[in-house]
């Protein structure tokens, strides 16, 4: 980890996602970023598609280790899902069974009540997080937060993270946003409100937030009332 640590502050790592993963001996790791009004983690990078996937899942449901590492600003160890209360993420638990995640071990970025974003370490489930492996992940996430929170506002040069994305126009998940305000003004309704909705149906409908998302940009679903819920303007053929 620390010739990991080197590499990342002299900007020499062309797979830092990989590199981590390997130097913090876990499944997969992802570094997502804390964006907007309403704080949306925007995936930075991830190791391998198993993260990606597993980050989706709790974007779209919005609970789990992740959000829950966010709101108290310490790290939410939980490297064997099988032995959490399954009141605690009644939801995302057995989705993540369902990817094949076994557990997970979250810590949030950030410098007192500042919150940047989150790394998030999958673990194979078949052994607690060593002492050696927290220590390591915590390291990590210090040298992580340094280069976010740089003055220049380049990430320290650590490649994967790159200028922080300001515009909307160049977050990967821009189109949330934009339907997440056309849904507060169908329905009237506050934007936290909005993307409860959004994420209700999208979970409801079995299919991720951002596919939904596009489906209200692209004018083929709206939220017009409590009623009829939501329905395809074209009759769904597109």
């Amino acid at each position: 980890m620390a010739d990991v640590l080197r590499s990342l502050r002299l900007g020499e790592v062309e797979d830092p996602a990989r590199l981590c993963a390997r130097a913090l001996g876990a499944e997969g790791v992802a570094l997502s970023l804390l964006v907007g009004a309403d704080r949306t983690a925007e995936p930075l990078w991830h190791y391998p598609e198993l993260s990606a996937r597993f980050e989706e899942l709790q974007f779209t449901l919005g609970e789990g280790p992740g959000p829950d590492a966010v709101r108290s600003g310490s790290p939410v160890l939980e490297p064997d899902l099988a032995w959490v209360r399954a009141e605690r993420w009644p939801v995302l638990l057995p989705a993540a069974r369902g990817l094949g995640v076994h557990g997970v071990c979250c810590f949030p970025l950030g410098i007192g009540a500042i919150r940047i974003g989150v790394l998030t370490v999958l673990c194979d489930g078949g052994r607690r997080l060593s002492q050696q492996q927290f220590t390591d992940a915590t390291a990590l996430t210090a040298v992580l937060t340094g280069a976010l929170l740089d003055g220049d506002g380049r990430g320290g040069g650590v490649p994967g993270l790159g200028v922080v994305p300001e515009s909307p126009s160049v977050l990967r998940r821009a189109v949330v946003h934009q339907a997440t305000g056309m849904v507060s003004v169908q329905l009237e309704v506050s934007i936290q409100e909005a993307l409860l909705r959004l994420r209700a149906y999208a979970y409801s409908s079995e299919r991720p937030l951002r596919d939904i998302a596009a489906d209200v940009v692209a004018r083929r679903l709206r939220f017009d009332d409590d009623v009829s819920g939501p329905y395809s303007p074209d009759g769904g053929k597109g």
